[in-house]
């Protein structure tokens, strides 16, 4: 199972059920919705526009992730 750190742009945040919309770099169309955000991040730094790092650590399944950082 191959895992990876891949790079996107939070869209959107929902703080009820603590997940992300991350737009994946490098496309225009890719749209992870649902990932779910570390609770180690605070709700002020997940906002739209943020740089967002994400691990997917199933790469044939890419809901299989987590918002690990943002800056």
């Amino acid at each position: 199972m191959e895992q990876l750190l891949l790079k996107g742009t939070v869209r959107a945040f929902d703080s009820g059920s603590w997940t992300a919309t991350v737009q994946m770099d490098g496309s225009l169309f890719v749209y992870l919705s649902g990932i779910p955000v570390s609770r180690g991040l605070s709700a002020g730094e997940v906002v739209a526009g943020a740089t967002a790092a994400v691990a997917v650590f199933d790469a044939s399944n890419p809901t299989d992730a987590l918002v690990v950082g943002v800056w």
